[in-house]
């Protein structure tokens, strides 16, 4: 079978570090196209290229006729797209490329909001049959090693009893992702929590696997003059079963914390950085990962999914929308003082 044609859409930080290595990793997918807002973003993506690859078409708004997004969509060689926008900016680029019958991987999170995705997740399913496409949203951390093995080793131990997520670090002002300026000033509600904060609920809810959260309360708080509000948020999730858990985090804390913990009623597992740590009864296993990004890994199984024509489960729009509702929950909780939300889409 001959490669999947596919374009990159964006030009930023991501698409040149870890979307344009993770496709030209993978041989089951041939990159033909770039495309971004600027030429000059274009040709700095594609300057990453190696010189042994065969040329790849630049797109932009400022290049002239022939060479917009709706022309990359044109094309009969490009038969999937990924798309790493502005949140905001994502949905109109998303429906755009699956009405023109293109495959789309898009970046996290499904929509700006979780009314947004539903939305368009109802738009996608009345379209995707007819239009022989499938939409895939990415989430790295569904790939990880150390999160998949922790879930599946908790499902040993009975009965899920309490949770606690601490994520904490510092955004500084130099930070690469705080100088962009859709991220600096963003058209997306919650700032660096929401961008980020979903990966987070997306390993949180990996590891707590068939035990789905039913309301959650949370409170937020600005402690930074240099990130977009809120750069902390604190929350209380309260499982189907009864059971309860924390939700912790902030991008702009002198603390520095990424624990992940799942106790049930024979035992614990605790993801600590690389580190899973299953303690049982008096018995006690430490396990160390090796630090890696899952994106090459989340882009092959796109792949392997378009050439089996059945959507990786793990990257089912669906899946983003309870990762987005979840957080959303929390922060619009904390916008009316911890009032507790229930969630529909888990």
């Amino acid at each position: 079978m001959a490669p999947i044609g596919v374009a990159l859409i964006g030009g930023g930080i991501f698409v040149k570090e870890e979307h344009l290595p993770g496709v030209l990793a993978c041989e089951t997918l041939a990159l033909k196209a770039i495309y971004s807002r600027s030429l000059k973003s274009a040709q700095d993506t594609a300057s990453l290229v190696p010189s042994s690859h065969p040329p790849v078409d630049l797109y932009s708004e400022d290049s002239g006729e022939g060479k917009s997004y709706d022309d990359v969509l044109k094309r009969t060689d490009v038969a999937a797209v990924i798309i790493a926008l502005p949140i905001r900016n994502q949905p109109e680029y998303i429906k755009k490329a699956l009405a023109a019958g293109k495959h789309v991987l898009s970046e996290k999170p499904a929509a700006p909001d979780s009314a947004a995705a539903v939305e368009l997740i109802k738009w996608y399913h009345g379209i995707s049959a007819e239009k022989r496409v499938t939409w895939a949203v990415a989430e790295q951390f569904r790939y990880l090693d150390k999160y998949v093995w922790a879930g599946q080793e908790a499902r040993k131990l009975g009965k899920v009893t309490g949770f606690v997520v601490k994520v904490f670090y510092m955004m500084k002002p130099d930070n690469k992702y705080v100088g962009t300026d859709w991220r600096r000033n963003p058209t997306h509600d919650y700032g660096f929590v929401l961008d980020a904060g979903v990966h987070w609920v997306a390993a949180m809810r990996l590891m707590l696997g068939d035990e789905t959260v039913e309301s959650v309360m949370g409170f937020s708080h600005t402690g930074t003059q240099h990130l977009p509000p809120p750069d902390s948020l604190h929350g209380v999730l309260r499982l189907k079963s009864g059971a309860a858990g924390s939700f912790l985090c902030s991008v702009g804390s002198t603390f520095a914390a990424q624990d992940y913990t799942v106790i049930c009623e024979k035992g614990s597992v605790t993801v600590s950085r690389d580190r899973v740590t299953l303690v049982s009864g008096t018995d006690r296993e430490d396990k160390d990962f090796e630090f890696r990004s899952a994106v090459p890994i989340e882009i092959r199984a796109w792949a392997d999914a378009m050439a089996a024509g059945k959507p990786d489960p793990r990257q089912s729009p669906e899946e983003a929308l309870a990762d987005l509702e979840l957080l959303e929950g929390l922060l619009k909780s904390a916008e009316k003082e911890g009032e507790r939300r229930y969630l529909k889409h888990q």
